[in-house]
């Protein structure tokens, strides 16, 4: 069993979820709050529903360690194979999603913080001259880190010291966790201002993204085509197919059915209804099919994936690992 935190610093209950977003894909869970908008956590892909976490995106920062395992992580249009001891800058506003790779699970540790936790006060001079000019940079919606580049390999040592506090908290962890993010964002700065970085291929690319997505994610559970979805989006029915495959590496039709299991998964939690109503509420005309979607998305029936979740049934937990 993890350690117990303090504050905003929380255990972390391994059990399988998936990450709760709004119609426009952001994400409404809370990292931190006002009076100290940082959220750390420890994480692993065996969380979520299927081995990944949707697309999605928040106006935090995000920074992520990979402590075990390896994990694709895709930004925008950017996709990231890591590995354990790698890590990654995730920009305010930017798409975001990660898989495993190969089937394998994925332990990392994620820190989150609210971009005026680095400057304070609206228009200070460190906010305008510092950290404005990184988050308004579409080119750089994030940039990995690796420990044989030497300005990451600082970033990382950072990362693990404040994935030591996460594992031990410190009675002044507050300023440290301050002192070590102001000192990541330092390197990262002076990464972001040596160095030229391409523009995205197109600039509309994320935003059709987010609107197929967004589209998808509020239809649902009623009959949807692909022609209805195209049209959403101004595009012909094979172009959005295109489009769509190149950027989620799985078809129109086979995101639909996934979203829809997944949403179907807080119904069977519950239980507050059947299983054919559940599989009606989210979009499937037929239980049977969804039975059978259900077992190769879920690697369990639903009435098994049900049982999970009965009151005498407890969590399971899992241990991330200590830090060197």
């Amino acid at each position: 069993m993890l350690p117990s935190r303090k504050g905003c610093i929380s255990t972390v209950e391994f059990e399988t979820m998936q990450i709760q977003i709004n119609e426009d894909k952001k994400e409404l869970k809370q990292h931190g709050d006002y009076t100290f908008p940082v959220n750390l956590s420890g994480e692993m892909l065996s969380r979520y529903e299927g081995g990944a976490f949707f697309w999605h995106w928040h106006t935090e920062i995000e920074l992520t360690l990979v402590l075990k395992g390896q994990i694709e992580y895709r930004v925008n249009e950017r996709t990231y194979h890591l590995k354990a001891g790698d890590g990654l800058f995730c920009n305010s506003n930017a798409m975001h999603a990660g898989m495993r790779i190969d089937n394998q699970d994925c332990q990392y540790f994620s820190t989150t913080f609210h971009p005026r936790f680095l400057y304070g006060f609206e228009n200070s001079i460190l906010q305008t001259k510092y950290v404005d000019p990184v988050l308004n940079a579409p080119a750089f919606s994030s940039a990995v880190f690796l420990s044989s580049e030497e300005w990451a390999s600082e970033i990382l040592s950072l990362l693990r010291e404040i994935y030591a506090l996460y594992l031990q908290p410190a009675p002044d962890q507050e300023l440290r966790l301050h002192i070590l993010i102001s000192e990541i964002w330092r390197h990262l700065y002076g990464h972001f201002t040596s160095c030229s970085f391409e523009e995205p291929s197109s600039s509309d690319s994320i935003g059709r993204l987010k609107e197929i997505l967004s589209f998808i994610h509020t239809s649902y559970a009623k009959q949807i085509t692909l022609e209805e979805i195209a049209d959403h989006v101004h595009l012909s029915k094979s172009e959005c197919c295109r489009f769509f495959k190149r950027h989620m590496n799985m078809t129109v039709f086979d995101y639909l059915l996934y979203y829809r299991i997944q949403q179907s998964l807080p119904l069977l939690q519950e239980g507050l209804c059947t299983i054919s109503k559940a599989a009606e509420s989210c979009g499937f005309s037929n239980a049977c099919y969804y039975g059978k979607l259900f077992k190769r998305y879920m690697n369990c029936t639903p009435r098994q994936y049900q049982a999970r979740f009965r009151p005498d049934r407890q969590p399971s937990r899992e241990t991330l690992p200590q830090t060197d």
